[in-house]
């Protein structure tokens, strides 16, 4: 019970960050997460709503990374497995559904104009450049939607996302098999 509680006080807090964040209009701030081994940043303004795992229904003749369809507050979303889609691998892990308890739903923003949420394992929180200490572009072979790979103090690596240019990406688009 009081790991559902802690969840919640940290959902709670990292929701009034976001809406703090917005309101002060915080410069090139990203929402950090962890899918699969890699950490990602996506910008504010492209992630929407955050969601608890809930069940997913499955369909058929769909790319391996596409999860299904979920009803997140009454709509219908597509739920894309991040870590595997970003990999480019033809399979992906196979998860159980305690596997996928912990991790979260970002739902797009609905600006973008896309149904859908991607799967991430963790949240890792709010993160703005002072928390970098050295940014690289991204390769020129990296797909379009790959933004600056950043560093920070620690060493570790992160890779921001384009959440737009993602979900305008043909293969994004593209979930038939």
């Amino acid at each position: 019970m009081s790991n559902k509680q802690a969840l919640r006080e940290f959902q709670s807090r990292l929701a009034m960050r976001l809406q703090a964040a917005q309101a002060v209009g915080v410069a090139a701030s990203w929402l950090a997460v962890e899918a699969g081994a890699q950490r990602l940043l996506f910008p504010l303004s492209h992630a929407g709503e955050i969601f608890p795992w809930t069940d997913v229904q499955r369909v058929p003749y769909v790319q391996p990374w596409f999860m299904g369809i979920a009803n997140l507050r009454g709509g219908l979303s597509g739920v894309i497995d991040l870590a595997h889609f970003v990999s480019g691998s033809e399979s992906g892990p196979a998860r159980s559904e305690g596997d996928l308890a912990p991790c979260r739903l970002v739902a797009l923003n609905p600006v973008l104009g896309v149904n859908c949420a991607l799967l991430v394992d963790r949240l890792l929180g709010l993160r703005t450049t002072e928390a970098f200490a050295s940014s690289t572009p991204s390769a020129p072979t990296a797909p379009q939607y790959f933004g600056h790979r950043y560093t920070d103090g620690a060493g570790q690596s992160w890779q921001e996302l384009n959440l737009q240019l993602l979900s305008q990406h043909p293969a994004f688009l593209g979930i038939g098999a």
